[in-house]
Formats: structure tokens, C-alpha cells, sequence
């Protein structure tokens, strides 16, 4: 057992203590490509979405050094056929990126240390009489051809230097020769019985061709099959919350949203485990970097970024094109690019159907607003810091404070938020009542009795509020809004809350450029 060769499995059997989410089913997608083709295996996902965990659990099901039988027999690996056959059977390599940067001096010396580090312990376990070459790929070579053993390569945070040393291309292009000797030369094969690499960024693209072609990538935009590996699924959280005597339906305001594959919602490890440890809800992903970051990539000046922001503060989503973008922190041309590292990085999610992007949930809404009001965009954080005023009038049935807000808001995002239709207009109400998210969870076009509602405000648990239903028209009076309101029998939707409702009929008048708005209160007594 030693820190890189066969680390052991303490990592693993300190994991699941508590609370543990068990995602061992990714063992039986590596067992199955050992030594064929696909042995290659890079997963990306943004920090805190539990690559180490995973990398841990690798680690103690392949490492040769140690016996993990009692951590896995109650998991799901145990019930897959592979599970005997590979348990414990190989010389594992688990090489942290992250280490070498941080104990080495200079950052431009963590390659070279990581060589050096790495071989000085494999000779203790393979003694060689012949001298250090100093390469890594070439010491696992000359064991691989001297003992037929070929070794399972883990590599945590494999983009570390990308992100650590963005404008270093020469510590850059020694490092993917580092990889390259080991995952893309003719000895490959000789040496490497498979190589699970995780990070938060792609592998790089140098033109139109990854550095490391060879390898099977998942990824935050293209994750098929395995998505369920990302982050905990919804039946993984409700088992969690469940267990942990924590409210689901806040679990989900608070951090659902991440869309992958076909219909796969997944959500921020980090945050779920820190709610149900707690028995709270608050920003705890985004608490584990500053929002300065997300505030340095939406303030670049592409054309259409501004705009994107704030229709998705609204709400609405932004078709983006991802497969331009290089992988890396600083090779950025449009808008496009940035945004698709923002999902990478986990602050946006991506609809693969659709090529959309979309603010997922509560937590990351709140840091997207943090980073607005800092980053110098007056109109619109004048907007959502107004929007309290505007619930609380809305409450209280001020038709004309309502109306002149909305026109207020309207005229001073007009550049963006161009009005063509019911949808446009949406995004407006979504935007002027954002503080509304404290106490209520919107919901868009709500199924409801014989159509939907616009927008509905309801009431979230334990939050003395009464329930709004807000029905949006364009260029028709407000009061037939509230008419078609009632025709449309919203009672199935607000049938577990007492008590009043109000009533929002909101319209825009197209040639008098200004909007209406007819509000009524109800005790749910609507046409059958």
C-alpha cells in the first residue's frame, strides 16, 4: 500500500459512514471495458459532484493491496456477475493533480514531480537495475513487458493544470505528453489494463481534434450512459430525505434543475448531503468558490451575452451551439463559449434535446442575481431588488403600482426583453417578481382544471401566504384575464390551500405601450 501505487481503501470506508448515496454501478460499466477498446474512460462534471468519491470507490474495489469485500457485499456492484472476478485484482496507479500542484514549488514543476514521485514508488514494489529514464509511461512499460501486470490508472482532477496554469502552454503541452505517452502510444496496451480519468473541464481540443482521441468521454453535455453517475438522481435524494426526516419539495426548489439525458434530473451532491445533514436549506455548492468567477464570464463582452443573462433570470432558456467551444478557460470567441463552460462548470444545465441552457434551481438563481448586482447591470438589479414592492402591492390589490412597476421594468430592459408575444411578456412578470421565490415556488404554465396558468405563486411550506394565480394576455384587457381565469377552474391546483386566493389578470396594450393589470381576491369558489 502506498500514497499513489495501491493507496488502499480507507477513502472508501470513510465515504460510506453517514449519509451514503450508492453509485458502485459505475464498477460494473468499467469491469466491462477492461482491456478492450473502450478501457479509456473520462468523466467530467464540475467540483463538489463527488469525482473524488468516485475515484475513492475505484480505488478500493481494484486495488490488489487491500480486501474491500465487506465494503461492497450490501452495494449493487455485488449483484453484478463481474463483481468476484475483478474484486481486488489489480496494481492500482491514483494519481491526484491536484497534490502535485500543491506540493510542488513551482507549479511549473508538478509534471516533473509527478514522474519522479510516482516511479521512485513503483521501484519498491519492482526494483529495476537499469537507470531512471525520468518518464513515467516508459517505467510502466518496462513493467508491463517484464511481468505481463498491466495497471488500472486513476486519475482524479486531470485538468487541474488547465485551470491552474490557463496561460502556461508550454507546462500544458508537457503535460498531454505525459498523457499521451501513456494512453496513446504503442505501449499502451503493454501497460494499462484500463484509466478512469475525472475532471471538471473536457479533454482540450487543439483545432478540431482532441488531444487524446482514444479516450470515451461523459461529460456534462454529452453524459450518455451515465448520467445517473453525475449526482444523485431524484429516487436517490427522495431516499435521502426520506431517511434524513427532510422536506422533498424544498430539496427540489433549492437544487434540482440539472437535465440530463432523456429526462434524468440530477442534483448538487455537495448541497443535498449538506441540507440533510443540517435540516436546512441554503447555498452551500456555490458557498465552496466565490461568485467572482461566474461574475468575470457573463461581464465578457460577446454580443448576445447580456441578453442571454437576463431572459434567463426570466425564466426562459438560450439556444447555444457547445461543440465550438476548446475545452479550456481562455479560447473564447462568442457567447456560445461561454456559456458552455458555464454548464460545465456546473452554473447552467443543457437540455442535449433541445441545445438549450437554462438556470437549473433556486441555489444558483440567487448567485446569478449576486453576481448581476455586482457586475454593474443597474437596470435589471434595479429591477429584482424593487420586486418585493411589487408582491407585496400585488397582495394588497395596488392595480396601478402593479402596472406602472411592470412598465418601469419593461422600458428600462427593453433592448432584451422585446415583446412579440404572451412568452415575451412572461419572462417580464417572471423577472419583476423575483423576491417572490422566498416565499412561493413559481410555476410556469401549471397544469390546471381545463388549461394552464401562466404563472402560479404557491405558497411554499410553512409560509403564511395566500396563493396567486396570474393569467398573462397579449394585446386583450386585463379583466377578461381573470375571466378566462375562472372558466378555467384552477381549484384541482389550489384545492390543499385555504383560504384566499388572489387573482392577477395582466395584459400588455400593444399601442398604447403600456400594461394593465385587474387583480381580485377569491375564496377558490370558481365556475363549474
Amino acid at each position: 500500500m502506498g500514497m499513489y501505487l495501491n493507496p488502499g481503501n480507507a477513502g472508501f470506508r470513510s465515504m460510506i459512514k453517514g449519509f451514503y448515496v450508492d453509485k458502485t454501478g459505475l464498477i460494473a460499466y468499467i469491469n466491462n471495458t477492461l482491456g478492450t477498446s473502450a478501457k479509456l474512460t473520462c468523466v467530467s462534471r464540475p467540483r463538489r459532484f463527488g469525482k473524488s468519491f468516485a475515484a475513492k470507490m475505484l480505488c478500493a474495489y481494484y486495488d490488489r493491496s487491500c480486501d474491500s469485500r465487506d465494503l461492497f457485499l450490501n452495494l449493487e456492484i455485488a449483484k453484478a456477475p463481474s463483481f468476484e472476478k475483478n474484486l481486488n485484482q489489480y496494481d492500482v496507479l491514483y494519481l491526484d493533480i491536484t497534490w502535485f500542484i500543491s506540493n510542488s514549488k513551482n507549479i511549473r514543476e508538478a509534471v516533473l514531480n509527478l514522474q519522479e514521485e510516482v516511479i521512485e514508488e513503483l521501484r519498491e514494489t519492482y526494483p529495476a537495475d537499469r537507470p531512471n529514464t525520468g518518464s513515467l509511461p516508459v517505467e510502466l512499460a518496462r513493467i508491463g513487458l517484464g511481468t505481463g501486470r498491466r495497471f488500472i490508472v486513476i486519475i482524479d482532477e486531470w485538468d487541474a493544470l488547465f485551470r491552474e496554469a490557463r496561460t502556461d502552454t508550454d507546462l500544458q503541452e508537457e503535460y498531454i505528453r505525459l498523457l499521451r505517452g501513456l494512453f496513446k502510444s504503442n505501449q499502451t496496451d503493454n501497460m494499462i489494463e484500463a484509466a478512469y480519468m475525472t475532471g471538471i473541464l473536457p479533454i482540450k481540443k487543439y483545432g478540431t481534434q482532441s488531444a487524446l482521441s482514444d479516450f470515451y468521454e461523459f461529460t456534462m453535455v454529452s453524459p450518455s450512459p451515465l448520467e445517473e453517475y453525475v449526482g444523485f438522481t431524484e429516487q436517490e435524494v427522495r431516499r435521502l430525505c426520506d431517511g434524513s426526516e427532510v422536506d422533498f419539495t424544498e430539496m427540489r426548489y433549492w437544487y434540482d434543475g440539472y437535465l440530463l439525458g432523456k429526462g434524468i434530473h440530477v442534483y448538487s451532491p455537495k448541497s443535498v448531503l449538506d441540507a440533510a445533514t443540517r435540516k436546512c436549506f441554503s447555498s452551500y455548492w456555490v458557498q465552496t468558490e466565490t461568485y467572482e468567477s461566474l461574475k468575470f464570464y457573463i461581464n465578457m463582452n460577446f454580443d448576445g451575452m447580456k441578453d442571454a443573462i437576463i431572459l434567463m433570470l426570466g425564466g426562459e432558456r438560450c439556444r447555444i451551439n457547445t461543440r465550438k467551444f476548446q475545452n479550456d478557460m481562455t479560447s473564447f470567441r462568442s457567447r456560445d463559449d461561454v456559456l458552455t463552460l458555464l454548464v460545465h462548470l456546473g452554473y447552467l444545465a443543457f437540455d442535449l434535446e433541445k441545445s438549450e441552457v437554462f438556470i437549473p434551481n433556486q441555489e444558483l438563481i440567487d448567485e446569478f442575481k449576486n453576481s448581476v448586482e455586482d457586475g454593474g447591470w443597474e437596470e435589471i438589479a434595479s429591477a429584482l431588488n424593487e420586486s418585493e414592492k411589487l408582491l407585496d402591492a400585488t397582495i394588497q390589490g395596488d392595480e396601478s403600482f402593479v402596472a406602472e412597476n411592470i412598465d418601469r421594468i419593461h422600458m428600462k430592459n427593453v433592448s432584451v426583453l422585446e415583446y412579440n408575444n404572451e412568452n415575451a411578456l412572461s419572462c417580464v412578470i417572471t423577472l419583476a417578481y423575483y423576491s417572490a421565490r422566498k416565499d412561493y415556488i413559481l410555476m410556469r404554465e401549471l397544469p390546471a382544471g381545463k388549461g394552464f396558468a401562466d404563472i402560479a405563486f404557491l405558497p411554499r411550506k410553512g409560509k403564511n401566504k395566500p396563493p396567486i394565480v396570474v393569467e398573462l394576455k397579449w394585446a386583450q384587457a386585463a379583466d377578461g384575464a381573470i375571466r378566462q381565469i375562472k372558466e378555467k377552474r384552477y381549484e384541482g391546483v389550489l384545492k390543499e390551500y385555504a383560504g384566499e386566493v388572489i387573482l392577477a389578470g395582466i395584459c400588455y396594450d400593444k399601442k398604447a405601450k403600456k400594461h394593465e393589470c385587474v387583480i381580485e381576491r377569491s375564496r377558490v369558489s370558481f365556475e363549474k
